[in-house]
């Protein structure tokens, strides 16, 4: 499948959570462009390497991380690191690869994808992010994510 960029721009706008809505007069959260390449980064490591607990650290000990829209997020560090440990467990030769659409105020948005086998069946995920961060502008303190699946 191949996404345009203007597609991929005008998908993130349609984001519930407008990341131009939330630059407003709040203070500078540090977050950057290569700090939020460096956590999508560290993501993808702790995906690759079923790391729980690194991607626990990726978050504030209170962060919300929403997987399904219709579903409440789980809450907390714990929760976070439960979830990652069950739903990786299946997986191997796992490869995750992002593109970031935009950085605003504390917001980040990016569009991810992630190839890995899961009980003998290649599974090919194709999602996006829109992740809130914490004054400190390397943890999350929510993420949001929606994504699709094809199998085969």
């Amino acid at each position: 499948m191949h996404t345009s960029r203007r597609g991929l721009a005008a998908w993130a706008g349609l984001l519930p959570l407008s990341l131009a809505a939330c630059a407003t007069a709040q203070a500078d959260t540090g977050l950057t462009r290569a700090g939020f390449a460096a956590w999508l980064d560290k993501y993808g490591a702790a995906w690759s390497a079923k790391d729980a607990a690194a991607a626990g650290a990726l978050f504030t000990a209170d962060a919300s991380y929403h997987e399904m829209p219709f579903d409440a997020p789980m809450q907390g560090r714990a929760a976070i690191e439960a979830y990652w440990t069950r739903v990786t467990a299946p997986q191997s030769d796992i490869r995750f690869s992002y593109e970031i659409i935009a950085v605003e105020g504390d917001q980040g948005a990016a569009h991810w994808r992630a190839l890995f086998n899961a009980g003998g069946a290649a599974v090919e995920l194709n999602g996006m992010f829109a992740i809130a961060f914490a004054e400190d502008g390397v943890t999350a303190r929510s993420l949001r994510e929606w994504w699709h699946v094809k199998a085969g």
